[in-house]
């Protein structure tokens, strides 16, 4: 006997749900933070910052459902333990200053007591992300129109490419000396030694370079302080880690085309999904006035702009006297408030890190995420 089955829309979309939801896997939460980082380094944060997992349940702890939004209030952690959220990224580090209490009396308190007894975890990428080459400022530029842009602050590398501090170099014209040199500097440690021969007003010379480290330059120069024919005659550079390509705080976007003032505004509004925005104009400026170079920084931008040259300044929010000074200089000034310049970015996001991590858990945007100031 056949028995026949109905199938409404409902009862597919139900079926897709099902499979779609049991095709993804737990990962755990080590190797998930580990694969965050692959995908922008905490190493790219600013100094001042506090990055990386603020709140870890005891482990082990896997994580099926990743959370994403730009700022953990009391009102969006409701949502994510709602939704069954095993990690809150939160772009913005609901933690910053030290808690001396962990007690029901502050929201930032009550929201560890509620990841803690939930078993949520919560990481902040915060400047890391706004530094990575696919971050939060390159997705704030793709409102601008077609243009070419490079950080303004440009990132360095982590670490130095010669292992060393610095470079000690210097000659040696005798293979007795060069035998002493190098006899002595092999007792000290972080240190490693190159030589290759030159010539000098007709003389044959062994060059003597040395990367070391900030102790190991101390003992150098200890050395050398006794031979006077190497010591006068010695070069000491320090060494620079190299920046990275693409990857730094804020943007310098120059536009293939010009474009008006009053076309730049309604580009970035439409971007932004943003009704109003708060502009200032540079002395001498109109709204048809052109504009060929944006410098932009998501979120406050005071620090990073100040001093850049260009024709409009693009961010969340500056403080009053960094607005005159910048307009005085004719420079427009564009205010979407702060986190309006950083949310957006948050669905490119959660696309990017499906295709990272290969769809292995799911990731969510909060819905209650939203900038705490509304034009009225």
């Amino acid at each position: 006997m056949l028995s026949r089955v109905l199938l409404t829309p409902s009862t597919i979309r139900l079926v897709h749900s099902l499979i779609c939801s049991s095709s993804r896997s737990f990962m755990d939460l080590k190797v998930l933070l580990s694969s965050l980082n692959d995908f922008a380094s905490l190493s790219l944060a600013e100094s001042w910052d506090n990055v990386g997992l603020l709140v870890e349940p005891s482990p082990p702890h896997t994580v099926n459902t990743l959370f994403l939004t730009n700022d953990l209030t009391e009102e969006v952690m409701e949502e994510a333990l709602q939704k069954k959220s095993d990690l809150i990224l939160s772009y913005h580090p609901p933690i910053f200053r030290p808690l001396t209490h962990i007690t029901w009396k502050t929201w930032k308190e009550r929201l560890v007591i509620q990841a803690l007894e939930n078993r949520v975890g919560i990481y902040s990428p915060h400047t890391a992300y706004d530094a990575a080459p696919q971050g939060v400022n390159s997705w704030l530029a793709k409102g601008l129109g077609v243009c070419t842009s490079r950080p303004i602050h440009p990132s360095k590398a982590a670490n130095y490419p010669t292992g060393g501090t610095h470079r000690v170099e210097f000659s040696v014209n005798s293979t007795q000396h060069l035998d002493k040199v190098i006899s002595a500097v092999k007792e000290i440690a972080n240190i490693s030694i190159t030589s290759f021969s030159t010539r000098t007003d007709d003389e044959e010379q062994t060059r003597i370079s040395l990367n070391c480290s900030q102790e190991a330059l101390l003992q150098v120069m200890a050395f050398l302080s006794q031979n006077r024919q190497f010591y006068q005659k010695t070069e000491i550079l320090l060494l620079e880690k190299p920046p990275l390509p693409q990857t730094g705080m804020g943007r310098l976007c120059t536009l293939d085309e010009p474009a008006s003032l009053a076309t730049m505004i309604e580009r970035i509004k439409r971007h932004l999904k943003l009704a109003h925005v708060r502009l200032a104009l540079g002395v001498g400026r109109t709204l048809e006035s052109p504009v060929r170079v944006v410098a932009l920084c998501a979120g406050s931008g005071s620090t990073v702009l100040q001093g850049v040259e260009a024709d409009l300044y693009l961010t969340g929010e500056m403080s009053h006297h960094d607005v005159l000074d910048a307009a005085s200089q004719g420079i427009n000034v564009i205010l979407c408030e702060h986190s309006n310049t950083e949310r957006g970015f948050l669905s490119d996001l959660r696309d990017m890190l499906g295709a990272h991590l290969e769809n292995k858990i799911n990731i969510i945007l909060s819905e209650r995420d939203r900038d705490p100031l509304h034009v009225i």
